[in-house]
C-alpha cells in the first residue's frame, strides 16, 4: 500500500531480513505501532539467501527459498512498495523513486547490501554461459549447479572480492561441495581447483581459519590471495585478476568459474548525510544508533559495523535496535549493547559443516557444548533443515 506524503512514527528502509525483523518486533512490543510503521521496499519477492549455497550444490531447489514479499510484511505495518532514492535526515524524511516524500519520527535503515555486478567487466554478458556462474542471485544460482554437474575436468576457479560480502565464508562453501562432486563424478583427478581471493586469508578468526586450512590441504585446493577479479573474457574463457600488491593484471584460464561480485552500500546511502566515509551507514557499534542523527538507527548489511554481514548477525542486532528505539521513545538511556556477534555456517562438503560464531574481538562465541571448528553432519542438517524454519516461522515473526 502506498501512502503519498504520509507521516509515520517509524519508517523502515528495506523489507529484507533486517527490516522485517525490526518491524515485527516493534509490533509485538506495542499495539501503538499498528498503522504507524512503514516498511519501504520495491521488491515483490523475499528470499532466504543462506540456502543458495545448497541450491548451487544441487541439494535444494531455489523455489523453496522464495516467498511473496506481501506474505512477510508484519500485520500492522504499512508496506510502501517503492524504492528509496534519497535520505533527508535534516528534514526527517525519505524520498522514493515515485517522488513520494515520507516523514518520520524515527528512521531505521535496513537496506541490505548492493551487489555490483557491473564492476567486473564482461561478467553480466558471460553469466550462465560456458562455465561462468554465481550463487549471488536468484536468477543465476541454478547456473552454479549446471556448471558443477557438467564439469568434465580442467581449471575450476572460485573467486572472492576485496570488498565486504554477504557472509564472508560463502565464497568458499560452494568450492568445497564442488570438490566433493568432482570426486563423485570421477573428474577430480584431472582437475585443478583454485581459490583466488582479493582478501588476505581464508577467515578472520584463527580457530576457524586453521580448521579451513586443513580442509584446503585435504582437498588439494590452491589458494591465491590479494588477487581481485576485474574482468571475464567469456569468448576466451579467461579471468583477469588484479594483483593488489603490484597492480599488475594476471590472466587465468578456466573451464568453470564461480564468481562472487564486489559489493557495497546501496548508492542512495553512499550519497546521503547518513553515510560514513566508506559509504556505509555510520552507527555506533554497540547501540546501533546513528552517530550524528539521534533518531536514526542502522541494522544489518548496510551499516559500517565491524563484523561479518550475515543473517545471524541481524538476529542479534534487531532486538538491540528495537529495545534502544523503545528506550529513546520513552526518554530513557540506550542501555542495550551489541557485542558484534555473528555466525557463518561453513559448509565444507556434502553433509559437513563448521559452525563459526564469534564477536567483535574475533573471539569464538559458540552455542553448542562441543568444538564447532570440527566438521559435523549435525551442523550441516542444522543449516539445511532447521535454520530455514527458524527464519520463516521465528525470526521474521519477531520471535527469535
Amino acid at each position: 500500500m502506498n501512502r503519498s506524503g504520509a507521516h509515520y512514527k517509524v519508517v523502515i528502509v528495506g523489507g529484507g531480513t533486517a527490516g522485517i525483523s525490526v518491524a515485527a518486533r516493534l509490533l509485538r512490543k506495542s499495539r501503538d505501532f499498528f498503522g504507524r510503521i512503514a516498511v519501504v521496499d520495491f521488491a515483490t519477492k523475499h528470499y532466504y539467501q543462506p540456502l543458495w549455497t545448497l541450491v548451487g550444490a544441487g541439494e535444494v531447489s531455489k523455489e523453496t527459498t522464495e516467498r511473496e514479499e506481501a506474505s512477510v510484511i508484519p500485520h500492522g505495518a504499512v508496506w510502501v512498495q517503492d524504492a528509496v532514492t534519497e535520505l533527508e535526515p535534516d528534514d526527517n524524511a525519505v524520498v522514493t523513486a515515485s517522488g513520494t516524500r515520507l516523514h518520520y519520527d524515527y528512521l531505521v535503515v535496513a537496506a541490505g547490501i548492493q551487489v555490483d555486478w557491473k564492476k567486473i567487466k564482461g561478467l553480466k554478458e558471460s553469466m550462465g554461459k560456458d562455465g561462468v556462474c554465481s550463487n549471488y542471485s536468484y536468477d543465476f544460482v541454478d547456473s552454479t549447479w549446471d556448471a558443477i554437474r557438467h564439469f568434465q575436468g580442467g581449471e575450476a576457479i572460485f573467486t572472492n572480492p576485496n570488498t565486504p560480502v554477504k557472509c564472508g565464508g560463502a565464497p568458499q562453501k560452494i568450492m568445497y561441495v564442488a570438490d566433493d562432486y568432482f570426486r563423485k563424478s570421477d573428474v577430480r583427478s584431472r582437475s585443478a581447483i583454485r581459490f583466488v581471493s582479493g582478501g588476505t586469508s581464508l577467515f578472520a578468526v584463527k580457530k576457524y581459519a586453521d580448521a579451513l586450512q586443513k580442509v584446503i590441504e585435504r582437498k588439494q585446493i590452491e589458494t591465491r590471495f590479494k588477487h581481485n577479479l576485474v574482468e571475464i573474457v567469456g569468448e576466451k574463457k579467461q579471468a583477469v585478476f588484479e594483483n593488489l600488491d603490484t597492480n599488475e593484471h594476471v590472466v587465468m584460464p578456466y573451464d568453470m568459474i564461480h564468481v562472487v561480485p564486489p559489493m557495497s552500500a546501496p548508492d542512495f546511502i553512499k550519497k546521503s548525510p547518513l553515510a560514513a566515509g566508506d559509504g556505509w551507514i555510520d552507527v555506533d557499534k554497540h547501540t546501533l544508533q546513528h552517530k550524528r542523527f539521534a533518531n536514526v538507527f542502522g541494522v544489518g548489511d548496510c551499516t559500517n559495523l565491524p563484523t561479518s554481514k550475515t543473517g545471524a548477525a541481524i538476529r542479534k542486532q534487531a532486538p538491540i535496535v528495537v529495545q534502544n528505539l523503545m528506550s529513546m521513545i520513552q526518554g530513557k538511556p540506550l542501555s542495550d549493547h551489541y557485542n558484534g556477534y555473528t555466525s557463518c555456517p561453513l559448509v565444507t562438503g556434502y553433509g559437513k559443516l563448521i559452525l563459526a560464531e564469534f564477536d567483535y574481538e574475533l573471539n569464538p562465541r559458540e552455542s553448542f557444548p562441543f568444538d564447532q571448528s570440527r566438521e559435523r553432519r549435525s551442523m550441516y542438517l542444522l543449516k539445511k533443515d532447521v535454520l530455514p524454519l527458524f527464519y520463516w516461522k521465528g525470526m521474521l515473526k519477531g520471535r527469535m
